[in-house]
């Protein structure tokens, strides 16, 4: 789950970590108000889950009340697009306006989860500010990554070298992250820029936190953090019925029991020559009101082309997926061609309830046979 800015500096400030002094705004009053509160200059910052926002003008200086109330009028409400929105880009619902710091450095540290190291990593760099990503490709020299497998001593000496930093602020500033980090089960904490100001103190300019979806019911307070407006729709409804469903860019629609056999299921998509539209696992104990939605959902996505449902019947059963279409087509019509593999448990009723419901559904075999089928399915509407 992603938060805010401001909602991720209210966490940092709690752990001890320095942060700019802010405040929120979601009217131009508000901002006003927050500018006068803050002492001019200020930056306004607007808040929307995705990086890049001060390349694409979501990010302004301002030394005047008029300079603020311009900026706000220019954002909020308005999308705001950045490489990592795509094209659709993000409307801004929030800002977030900041006493102005004197900067002598900038620099990046995060800490994320390293799957390959099965430990927590600590990343940094001397170049903050930038895409780290780019400076991975050009400049890889300035980036220090290290596993920390038994917790932040692991990398203190090495990090207060790198940045050139005095040890003992090092190892405070890492010694709180990497608490934080593994108290509220996180799974990124990214602080772009690290700045060094004008006294001395490193203070977090811009900041982003993760959490592991899994352990926020250990979390309520991170939970009510959730910003809906944030989120795609389709992934919120799909949320509620306890379905895993993430929306993706391509145009056949998915349904799978079980992540591997969705994994499994998209690849094969794409060796075919096409791309899924979604990942959507209905799980082992899904119920028919939920395959309904996750049906509906397939139905109601106009980037959606053909629907292909690949469900290997154990602890799901196989009819329980076709009252699931049944229940769906009631209010979302088959406006695409959907092709079924159902293969397992009640597998025979399955598809009898669909054939005697009289709907076009293309049946496969086998995975293979089904992503061919779903494929071509796509191209009947393509041009000539």
């Amino acid at each position: 789950m992603n938060i805010h800015e401001y909602q991720a500096k209210s966490l940092l400030k709690q752990a001890g970590i320095a942060v700019p002094d802010g405040l929120a705004a979601r009217n131009v009053d508000e901002a006003v108000e927050a500018a006068g509160r803050l002492g001019l200059p200020v930056v306004v910052k607007a808040q929307i889950h995705a990086g890049g926002r001060g390349k694409a003008g979501g990010v302004r200086m301002c030394r005047r009340l008029e300079e603020v109330s311009q900026a706000a009028s220019d954002l909020l409400g308005h999308v705001l697009v950045t490489a990592q929105t795509g094209s659709e880009g993000k409307t801004v619902h929030l800002l977030y306006l900041e006493r102005c710091q004197s900067i002598v450095r900038e620099l990046y540290l995060s800490l994320l989860i390293d799957r390959e190291a099965e430990a927590v990593a600590l990343v940094a760099s001397t170049d903050g500010g930038t895409d780290i990503e780019e400076v991975a490709k050009i400049h890889p020299e300035r980036i220090l990554t290290r596993p920390l497998f038994n917790g932040p001593s692991d990398v203190t000496p090495d990090l207060s070298d790198f940045l050139s930093l005095p040890a003992l602020d090092v190892e405070r500033l890492v010694e709180m992250l990497y608490q934080l980090f593994i108290d509220k089960d996180c799974s990124l904490i990214e602080l772009n820029p690290l700045a060094v100001n004008d006294q001395g103190e490193l203070v977090a300019l811009d900041a982003k936190i993760v959490f592991d979806d899994n352990a926020l019911f250990r979390h309520p307070e991170l939970e009510a953090m959730r910003d809906p407006l944030e989120e795609d729709p389709r992934e919120r409804e799909a949320r509620e019925f306890g379905l895993n469903y993430i929306a993706l860019d391509g145009r056949i629609g998915c349904m799978v029991n079980g992540a591997g056999l969705a994994m499994a299921t998209m690849d094969i998509i794409q060796l075919k020559g096409d791309r899924p539209a979604n990942f959507l696992d209905v799980g082992g104990g899904v119920t028919e009101q939920a395959v309904a939605e996750a049906f509906r959902l397939l139905l109601g996505d106009t980037h959606v082309r053909s629907i292909l449902v690949n469900i290997f019947g154990g602890i799901v059963r196989c009819d329980i997926i076709a009252r699931g279409l049944l229940d769906a087509v009631k209010t979302h019509p088959m406006r695409v061609p959907v092709v079924m593999r159902l293969v397992g448990t009640n597998e025979q009723e399955g598809r009898q309830l669909v054939k005697q419901a009289g709907l076009d559904v293309r049946w496969a075999g086998n995975l293979d046979e089904a992503a061919e089928m779903a494929v071509a399915a796509a191209r009947e509407g393509d041009p000539s």
